[in-house]
């Protein structure tokens, strides 16, 4: 599988020529909301914090883009260059990112699910047998949601490398500016998007086997870590050592195990609410896309 670089930006570099001012607010906030989130990705760890702040970034983010589709100065850009390819390419993606965003909500409402169902063995003081069923049952389902990850993880990597290929042809074309402007948009949530997948995933707490060799690596590029408490925090984790040492009946606690259940319980809400509002933001931007398309 091929290796995915999480730090990798992609710097499309914006230019608002098109746009009714520099200076304009919206520009002015798109431009303040895109440089936040390119800043935390050389400086935030991949924790449960650090991703909802991803994730409400990117809703302020998409907020300014839907805003600006809305001015008919920028309808009138987006019309008049109504190169096919260009179309094609951007509602393509914009289908391939909500096909991610699938995925992660699939991926949570899952757990969410298996959390429960193993909450309700131990509420009800279930036999051992019952216990260690539904640990294997979920221990199981987070090694089938890895595979869908890594595929997700895949399919990333490649819509990044499309964008910078697909950046490089416009400028050479002179093609409008508010491309770019998009284009910048999709750049970044891509890279929060990772950001969230590889949270889900946890490729730190198997970075000793070499079954996951290849996905610890997507944790190995240049990263400075601000918090030192906080990079140590996935709740996906806990969970995960915790349940497999009770199985192993390695010594631990069942306690330990409700505190760290209820922690994830918690992350997976504020995560579902967060992939949630920007599915919704994107559909709604690719809507306005079409209905300016096809004017």
């Amino acid at each position: 599988m091929a290796v995915i670089e999480t730090n990798t930006k992609i710097s499309l570099h914006l230019r608002s020529n098109s746009l009714p001012s520099t200076s304009h607010p919206l520009v002015s906030q798109f431009e303040d909301n895109l440089q936040r989130l390119q800043s935390s990705e050389g400086t935030s760890s991949v924790s449960s914090s650090s991703v909802c702040n991803k994730l409400n970034g990117m809703q302020d983010l998409h907020d300014c883009v839907d805003r600006l589709l809305k001015l008919p100065i920028e309808q009138q850009a987006l019309a008049l260059e109504c190169n096919e390819k260009y179309i094609d390419d951007l509602l393509e993606r914009s289908l391939q990112i909500l096909d991610i965003c699938s995925t992660a909500k699939d991926c949570l409402l899952l757990s969410k699910e298996s959390i429960h169902e193993l909450q309700s063995v131990i509420r009800r003081r279930g036999n051992e047998t019952e216990f260690t069923i539904e640990g294997v049952k979920y221990l199981a389902l987070r090694k089938n949601m890895k595979k869908q990850i890594r595929k997700a993880l895949v399919n990333l990597k490649a819509m990044k490398n499309e964008l910078v290929a697909s950046s490089s042809k416009n400028k050479e074309n002179n093609s409008s500016p508010i491309f770019e402007f998009l284009k910048e948009a999709e750049a970044i949530t891509l890279c929060s998007l990772e950001h969230l997948l590889l949270f889900i995933y946890d490729p730190k707490g198997h970075s000793k086997n070499s079954r996951w060799s290849a996905i610890s690596k997507l944790m190995q590029p240049k990263r400075t870590v601000c918090d030192s408490q906080e990079s140590d925090t996935n709740e996906f984790e806990k969970v995960d050592a915790t349940l497999q040492s009770l199985i192993s009946h390695k010594p631990s606690s069942t306690e330990n195990l409700q505190s760290d259940m209820e922690n994830l319980e918690m992350c997976i809400q504020d995560l579902e609410i967060g992939v949630e509002h920007i599915s919704r933001k994107l559909i709604r931007n690719r809507v306005s896309l079409l209905n300016i398309f096809n004017h």
